[in-house]
């Protein structure tokens, strides 16, 4: 689809006021045709609202990603039947009404993402059979009944949070054999951002390659989601560290702004309105970040939520990292230099081994070294 942006006009425009209408977030318009509907300046500031609710990047402009959001937040739970569906799965806030309400009840659904997967439809099945309905994993009438009468097992808990702590547990200290997906942003023709020469996507291909030597030498998997001519969309790098069964997915990224004076690095993990969050992702985002900060001296902008299609659909613990802004001529400098891109790979590794240490013979921000890891990979081996 193409982009909608304020000054746009006509059928698609209509579409987008009227879901903004529904939602409480724009006035209704019956006065004006479909044909000559507006994206005006309400509903440039509507979309903005619905896209920072909603973890969006806030730009007021309907892409893909904001029109699926939109899309999705239109569905109730009961509204319609929910089910499988392997070749185009569904999603919208009913999926994530069920997800949460299965977690609730003690099913693992899987993070609350408002896709219907498999575990989804796992979680489901169970539930059907437990309460004696028909099992046939479709979320309809008879089951949305059940669900709204049954009280929840526990409240104020969080399922998900204690599965993926007691995942990374069972994992253990070392980092050998752990699979981990690493995501270089753009790709191809796609160069991200570009200032004077300098692009998005050769600055984090060469940071990618680096991370990938400094993981491989301590002996975990380490996996590109592209090569240097291929540029895949979000959900097809999600369905690669899906398919490989990657125990995390790191996504790198450098920013831009209108302004040059904005600076920094920010990182990000899934994260939505309702609470939903991946909590390990959250962890390793904050590790990254304060390892980041104290080893360059760069701004820090914090770590933060969003329903980014790499966040949101990868199975695994993921975090995109933005990693300066080119817009800014130090941050640029800075980014061009290879052993500041080194620093930077090795500060990520080290925020890895400090998630799978969970505390334990931990040292202070900024001081853990390659060498100590590699010192305690070995350690561990014999």
């Amino acid at each position: 689809m193409r982009v909608l942006r304020r000054g746009d006009a006509g059928p698609a425009v209509a579409e987008i006021r009227a879901t903004l209408s529904g939602l409480g977030l724009l006035p209704a318009d019956s006065s004006a045709s479909p044909e000559v509907a507006v994206y005006d300046v309400g509903v440039e500031h509507a979309v903005s609202t619905f896209q920072q609710q909603r973890g969006l990047i806030a730009d007021g402009l309907v892409g893909p990603a904001t029109y699926r959001a939109l899309k999705d937040a239109t569905y109730q739970l009961g509204a319609r039947p929910l089910a499988y569906l392997v070749s185009s799965p569904v999603s919208g806030d009913d999926v994530m009404m069920l997800q949460e309400r299965l977690l609730e009840m003690g099913y693992d659904a899987g993070r609350a993402n408002g896709v219907f997967g498999a575990q989804t439809e796992a979680a489901l099945r169970s539930f059907q059979r437990d309460y004696g309905l028909t099992v046939d994993g479709i979320c309809g009438a008879e089951t949305v009944r059940a669900l709204r009468q049954l009280s929840p097992r526990a409240r104020g808990g969080s399922p998900v949070l204690l599965r993926e702590q007691e995942r990374v547990r069972k994992a253990g200290p070392r980092l050998r054999g752990k699979r981990i997906v690493i995501d270089p942003g753009h790709g191809a023709t796609d160069t991200g951002v570009s200032v004077a020469g300098v692009n998005e996507s050769e600055l984090v291909w060469d940071l990618a390659r680096r991370l990938e030597g400094k993981m491989a030498a301590t002996g975990m998997q380490a996996l590109l989601s592209r090569g240097p001519d291929q540029c895949p969309t979000e959900g097809e790098r999600a369905n690669f560290a899906n398919e490989v069964g990657g125990d995390l997915f790191l996504s790198l990224h450098s920013d831009a702004n209108r302004s040059a004076l904005a600076q920094g690095v920010a990182s990000f993990h899934f994260g939505n309105a309702t609470g939903s969050t991946s909590t390990i992702g959250e962890t390793l985002a904050g590790f990254i970040q304060r390892e980041l900060v104290v080893r360059t001296g760069l701004r820090d902008c914090r770590a933060h939520r969003k329903t980014w299609d790499t966040l949101r659909l990868t199975r695994c613990p993921a975090v995109r990292v933005e990693i300066g802004y080119l817009t800014n001529s130090d941050d640029c400098r800075r980014l061009t230099d290879p052993s500041f891109r080194d620093v930077v790979a090795e500060g990520i590794l080290v925020a890895v081994k400090r998630l799978y240490l969970l505390g334990q013979n931990d040292q202070p921000t900024g001081t853990f070294t390659f060498a100590d890891v590699l010192r305690h990979e070995l350690a561990k081996a014999e």
